[in-house]
């Protein structure tokens, strides 16, 4: 008799197989009980009939208690009632370790208690299918960027300046010097394009702001690729290429995940068609007064939720928005050929209220341009002498961009919360949720 997990029940239907869960609710009628099986892999049913068991098996199926932990050993069967597809007739049960009064009922809880015990929470299914759909962008993510001929390379957490400004940095100390919690991994990326030209990296980043909108995080993990010889246009194109296949990833490897969030397959199917729609922030300024929904919109200013949700719908498909005003922008992008006002940069909106999950830009390449951007953003010179060293030596246009993997997450899941993309215990999340 094999030992399997629940993923593999397909292999072995009509086969005897033993596996390792965990029971996660349970209920009886007359001689048949129903118990609701995990393993980390999946969810599935265990039907235990009295008549095929015995009375002490039986017994022991109707007392075991929510997230105990078991060895149970069936026949797998086809199940097409299910999400999964199949089930197992138990036809024993051995308890591996028990559990007393599980403090997450099947009833229905307020997200402030499971914040409370996400260490938990992380169990429920729907915490499972959204960590099996990061799972999937992760590796996806690394299979398009390894075929688009990028090497990953890792920027330091700890660092010693800032590329969006020093307002959102948690100091701290590294020994008798000032340091900060990464907030982005760009800087140092733009010095490995530099030496291999295509680059990425992959890490957590940090903003050290109270924020409690359902968009915000403290701690995130960023994907911040960097590419040299290539103007942003070119850069666009790769980042709506890339979405794309991050989305038909998902469709391709996670449909059961889908179904347990009641995720419409069709709506994300909508998201890879290319290419998606560009409008400068100028026209978008336009729209959204010609709206009437939004009499204090001006010029200048950035958008809220409330404008990028309206953008984003008024095309159904996630739409770039190009050429922000300079004042709202960090130091380090490239100035329009022919407006002193704006910088060549865009910003990737999602659909259906999720707002911005791409920032990206062309990055200023003239030193002497990033010397005064320097000095009126009120940082010092000498932190960023190694930035200005990569326009001294070789300079070559370059473009990047950011993508925040829990919002992605929390948009391509149809998640409500960014929270509830990332349900393990975080202390800085749980203050500032």
């Amino acid at each position: 008799m094999e030992t399997i997990s629940i993923i593999d029940a397909k292999e072995h239907v009509n086969e005897e197989v033993k596996i390792g869960v965990w029971l996660t609710n349970k209920r009886s009628s007359g001689k048949i009980a129903f118990l609701q099986f995990r393993d980390g892999t999946a969810f599935f049913q265990g039907v235990v009939v009295k008549n095929n068991v015995g009375e002490e098996t039986f017994e022991l199926a109707k007392e075991i208690r929510q997230e105990e932990s078991l060895y149970v050993t069936g026949t797998i069967h086809q199940d097409k009632r299910s999400h999964f597809g199949y089930e197992i007739e138990v036809s024993n049960i051995e308890e591996v370790g028990k559990s007393e009064d599980y403090p997450i009922t099947p009833k229905e809880h307020g997200v402030d208690f499971l914040m409370d015990h996400r260490h938990l929470w992380l169990r429920s299914k729907r915490q499972f299918a959204v960590m099996q759909i990061r799972n999937e962008l992760i590796r996806a993510t690394y299979e398009f960027f390894n075929k688009e001929g990028f090497i990953k390379i890792d920027a330091p957490i700890l660092t010693g300046s800032a590329p969006e400004g020093t307002t959102e940095l948690f100091h701290t100390k590294y020994f008798d010097k000032d340091a900060y919690l990464s907030q982005s991994g760009q800087l140092y990326e733009e010095a490995g394009a530099m030496a291999y030209g295509k680059v990425f990296s992959f890490g957590p980043t940090f903003r050290a702001e109270k924020s409690k909108t359902r968009r915000h995080l403290i701690e995130f993990w960023m994907i911040e690729p960097e590419m040299a010889f290539m103007h942003q246009e070119q850069s666009l194109e790769l980042q709506e290429c890339y979405i794309a296949f991050l989305v038909q990833s998902v469709l391709d490897h996670c449909q059961y995940e889908l179904k347990l969030l009641e995720r419409d397959p069709e709506i994300l199917k909508r998201y890879t068609q290319l290419p998606y729609p560009r409008i400068s922030y100028d026209k978008a300024i336009e729209m959204l007064t010609e709206s009437g929904e939004f009499p204090d919109v001006k010029w200048g200013e950035d958008f809220g939720s409330p404008e990028e949700t309206f953008l984003a719908e008024h095309f159904s498909k996630p739409v770039f928005v190009v050429n922000y005003p300079k004042a709202i922008k960090p130091f380090y992008m490239e100035p329009h050929p022919t407006r002193d006002d704006i910088v060549v940069c865009a910003d990737l909106l999602a659909p259906e209220g999720y707002g911005e999950i791409i920032g990206g830009s062309e990055r200023a390449t003239d030193v002497n341009y990033l010397i005064k951007q320097l000095e009126k953003a009120g940082l010092n010179k000498s932190d960023y002498e190694w930035y200005l060293d990569l326009r001294r030596y070789g300079s070559v246009p370059h473009s990047g961009f950011g993508l925040g993997l829990e919002r992605a997450v929390t948009w391509i899941t149809g998640e409500e919360h960014i929270r509830e993309a990332i349900p393990f215990p975080r202390l800085l999340n749980r203050i500032y949720p």
